[in-house]
């Protein structure tokens, strides 16, 4: 259908449009006009947020405060805590029928473990004592228990899938099982392709020692000194060992970044030295927070200036051919010299020490240093 208009229609129906056209207009301009206004108000509203949010971290910072004095105020002083002192860090490799220089008896490592807890030390893991994440009981002082080369005798599965009960992991864990305030913390340093010589069970054992809280660590490719070594052998003895590990473990909450020296020898040369600690193989990188020596020495706080984590020493866990510089050795120095000996104040965010120690400690801004 074809609709007709006439002359003086036509008239009234521009002028309707004009005039539709001109409410349309004014009715967008008054509409934005509100709208500024209700924008000026959004504006305004986060600047006032920013401020309660700030005056909300005032507060943040406020209970972080009170609390840290809290915590302070729970710290025994009478316990004489002291965490500038020296830790242990023992080194054992085998477990065996027949006591020898690198054998351990399970009987001896049995008493290895009695002398300690009857002494007052207290298992620590390796990266929590790097990182001066210490938070043992108040009172009592932080080892750290590595073994190297990862034998056998370290963690065997039976036919029936139990753990041996005189192998290392069994022994610890029967111990921790018995005295729950020795913690389960070890780490084992395997090299190789066959770390505890099962080869059908290795993903098996590394993610169990994994799962009940120990660690596994770096003892290289091919357990070859590093003495004569050169800047590429070191990268790829550390390196694919490194990448071997954790492609086993596969675990994206996990790596592998502790590394033990095999025979505790460290290259020849200072502008090597950084290789153990950070380097790449076949363009994959590696980053060691921690480098074992050998050594005859109980290591320093990590608090302390003196600290060096890819310098570490350790203590040999043995009675035979120690040079008086073994296990024993030093628990009975620290039995008459306990002001050597690192007392945990047994709060990980406060590091506690007597006044005269104050000079020889350096802490990160997330520690707060407690004279007394």
């Amino acid at each position: 259908m074809i609709y007709k208009v006439r002359g003086g229609g036509v008239k009234r129906i521009i002028t309707i449009i004009i005039i539709f056209s001109l409410c349309i207009f004014f009715g967008i301009s008054y509409g934005n006009s509100g709208n500024t206004e209700v924008n000026v108000a959004q504006v305004d509203k986060p600047a006032e947020s920013q401020q309660a949010a700030q005056g909300g971290n005032d507060t943040t910072d406020q209970d972080y405060a009170a609390d840290k004095k809290d915590k302070k105020e729970e710290i025994d002083l009478n316990l004489k805590p002291n965490e500038a002192g020296r830790i242990m860090i023992l080194m054992y490799h085998n477990i065996g029928d027949e006591e020898r220089e690198w054998v351990r008896t399970p009987a001896n490592f049995l008493k290895d473990l009695k002398v300690l807890y009857e002494k007052g030390y207290r298992p620590v893991s390796l990266t929590d004592y790097v990182r001066g994440n210490i938070s043992t009981e108040q009172g009592m002082t932080p080892v750290v228990i590595t073994f190297d080369d990862g034998n056998l005798n370290n963690f065997e599965y039976l036919e029936n899938s139990q753990t041996r009960k005189d192998s290392a992991i069994g022994l610890l864990m029967d111990f921790n099982e018995k005295h729950k305030d020795f913690p389960l913390e070890a780490t084992f340093f395997v090299y190789g392709e066959h770390p505890f010589w099962q080869d059908s069970l290795i993903e098996a054992k590394l993610n169990f020692i994994i799962e009940n809280g120990m660690d596994i660590g770096n003892h290289t490719k091919d357990h070859n000194s590093f003495k004569k070594a050169d800047r590429e052998e070191i990268q790829k003895q550390i390196g694919e060992e490194a990448q071997y590990l954790i492609s086993i473990i596969n675990r994206d909450d996990y790596t592998v970044n502790t590394l033990a020296l095999p025979f505790g020898e460290r290259p020849e040369g200072e502008l090597l030295i950084k290789y153990l600690a950070s380097g790449s193989y076949n363009g994959v990188l590696y980053e060691n927070i921690s480098v074992l020596n050998g050594g005859w020495n109980p290591a320093y706080s990590p608090y302390d200036k003196r600290f060096d984590s890819v310098s570490i020493p350790r203590i040999r866990a043995s009675e035979m051919n120690v040079d008086n510089v073994g296990m024993y050795n030093y628990i009975d120095y620290f039995d008459k010299h306990p002001e050597e000996r690192f007392i945990s104040d047994g709060v990980a965010e406060i590091v506690t020490i007597p006044a005269d120690k104050g000079e020889s400690v350096h802490l990160d801004e997330a520690k707060e240093l407690y004279l007394y």
